[in-house]
């Protein structure tokens, strides 16, 4: 049932002809795209392919939803459906989103037919294999009845039912799937978990596992993210679209709206193929807790170097193993996917201008054998012992480019893939709350900080990191290292609900603001890393009072309020009584 919350809603575009892509509404319409038709000049469609636009669904309160239906048009066998779920728009197609970013995400137009909804599978693919996809205009999009929810129960709800009414349609053989990346991954989360029954398997690519805690509110600090871009320039409809700025006003801790947005994946009982990278700046930690919080053994998780629009739409290794898993668990076909896919596969990310070692097998997440070594913070340093005297080394919580900095250089080639935490004794004079953030970045042997490239090498437009100009740089392409963050009225957490020690749950039920002055400890888990050193590299711990992020976001958000915002000088505490440290996850090689 949908949550017990009167929700705020804001007023978004309606629908517009020729606006990302909206042809209007035509229920009852069916035509046949010819093998060769190109009618977006991009990719030609390599088979004939049967659209069925604005197919009518009713859910269960009788709000009625529009589905469009490509399928194979000569097939007279029962087929498997893969649902592409979202508010983007049905045919808000990948060819009209990714000019929005720098190189087009390296997705070229010959990658795409522009029938696929935009981060779902393309049917150009996939209807020749011998399945149906399906793009929704979820509730209040484009024509569909209702007002937008955005990934709660609701949306969940909306999709269970979709998927029963799917699985009856005459064309069906009983199975249907859920693919694709971000929004179309995280609704998986939620659909799954109701566990409707004709839901034979889900792939959620790059999947946030907690609205509040991974996007909107990561660590008690609340970011509109990429939201106010989406709502301004992406969603259309008829009505209106969840307002999360107001509902953070109105509850800045955790309430039965927020909560809404957790799916409980331990009820997940479908077979499962994650994707995950360290670089989303949304998604890593959904993937992490996806995979080990669902109980059964049919799941698989893969970790990747690749931004996630790239890895979906031009790496052909990836295709052919998301087919795979389609095929053995919605068509039933007695391939090798179970025996010849490991469990787990991780990437371990190089920097600089070298490409990522991916596909390193292990048996399980987090890696068996990790060891975790706690490293103390005191003279810029992080050391296995604490200091004998206590110190103080304080940043200016008010600049971006000031911050505390503690490094460890390696003497040897080594892997840290897992959970990283950071322990904290910190305080402020100035005010009664601090936003805290840790950044962990890679340098090289002469101490400057690396970045790493989110494509390959072969498919950017440049040969080198040091070629891409200032205005290119940008978090779809370039990331900087992992992240921790956390406020500290919003410190307590629930060691009985968190996934790992070393990432602890913050329920983000109430603020306990500080006293100006008092030392406070903060424990901060640091979003999931994969990275190689080698000798004489090093690992930089960097604490400071602003998110570390390439700015494009904030370009689009409103300011923070001023009562929100960090004022003056943090004092990270260390020494015998306040033993500072960071926690870091050590792998054999």
């Amino acid at each position: 049932m949908p949550v017990p919350v009167q929700v705020a809603y804001k007023p978004i575009g309606k629908p517009e002809i020729g606006v990302n892509n909206y042809q209007g509404f035509h229920p009852g319409k069916t035509e046949v795209l010819r093998k060769g038709w190109n009618g977006y000049k991009a990719k030609a469609l390599q088979s004939d392919i049967v659209v069925e636009h604005d197919v009518e669904i009713v859910v269960r309160d009788g709000c009625r939803l529009y589905v469009d239906i490509y399928r194979p048009a000569d097939s007279d066998e029962n087929i498997p459906a893969i649902i592409g779920w979202s508010c983007y728009g049905k045919k808000y197609s990948a060819l009209c989103m990714l000019p929005m970013t720098v190189w087009n995400c390296c997705v070229n137009e010959k990658d795409l037919s522009g029938i696929e909804k935009f981060e779902g599978v393309d049917p150009r693919k996939w209807c020749p294999r011998g399945y149906a996809v399906i793009s929704v205009d979820s509730r209040g999009t484009g024509n569909s009845d209702g007002q937008i929810p955005i990934m709660g129960s609701q949306d969940a709800e909306d999709s269970h039912d979709v998927i029963e009414a799917l699985a009856r349609m005459p064309w069906c053989n009983g199975k249907v799937g859920m693919a694709g990346n971000s929004a179309l991954a995280i609704i998986q989360w939620h659909t799954a978990s109701l566990q409707p029954p004709h839901l034979a398997a889900i792939a959620p690519w790059e999947g946030s596992g907690d609205l509040f805690r991974e996007q909107f509110c990561r660590g008690g600090v609340f970011s509109m993210s990429n939201f106010d871009l989406i709502t301004r320039e992406i969603i259309k409809g008829n009505s209106g679209v969840e307002d999360f700025a107001e509902m953070y006003r109105r509850s800045p801790v955790a309430n039965a709206y927020w909560n809404d947005k957790r799916p409980d994946m331990t009820k997940i009982k479908c077979p499962t193929f994650i994707s995950g990278s360290d670089f989303s700046s949304i998604h890593t930690m959904g993937a992490v807790r996806g995979y080990m919080e669902i109980k059964h053994d049919k799941k698989w998780i893969r970790w990747s170097s690749h931004q996630e629009w790239y890895e979906l739409y031009c790496d052909d290794h990836a295709d052919h193993e998301l087919r795979k898993f389609f095929d053995r668990f919605l068509k039933g076909v007695s391939n090798d996917f179970e025996e010849a896919i490991p469990k787990v596969r991780w990437s371990a990310l190089q920097f600089g201008d070298r490409e990522a070692i991916d596909n390193i097998e292990y048996s399980d997440f987090p890696i068996p054998g990790t060891k975790y070594m706690e490293f103390c913070l005191h003279d810029h340093t992080l050391n296995t012992s604490a200091a004998k005297e206590p110190t103080i080394v304080s940043y200016n919580s008010e600049k971006a480019s000031d911050f505390a900095e503690f490094t460890l250089k390696f003497d040897e080639k080594t892997r840290l893939i897992g959970l990283p935490k950071a322990v904290l004794y910190i305080s402020c004079d100035d005010h009664n709350d601090m936003n805290v953030f840790v950044h962990l970045r890679k340098k090289d042997k002469s101490g400057q900080p690396l970045l790493h490239l989110c494509f390959p090498f072969h498919a950017a437009p440049v040969n080198s990191i040091a070629e891409i100009p200032e205005k290119q740089r940008q978090s779809t392409n370039l990331h900087t290292g992992s992240v921790g963050v956390l406020r500290a009225s919003h410190r307590a957490f629930d060691p009985q609900r968190s996934i790992h020690p070393q990432f602890p749950f913050h329920p983000h039920e109430k603020e306990e603001k500080i006293t100006p002055g008092e030392i406070v400890k903060l424990e901060i888990g640091i979003w999931s890393m994969g990275v190689d050193f080698d000798a004489g590299e090093s690992i930089s711990v960097q604490i400071g009072g602003q998110f570390p992020n390439i700015a494009e976001y904030k370009a689009w958000s409103e300011p923070r309020p001023e009562h929100e915002r960090n004022k003056g000088v943090h004092k990270i505490h260390i020494g015998p009584d306040h033993p500072s440290s960071i926690i870091l996850p050590f792998v054999p090689l």
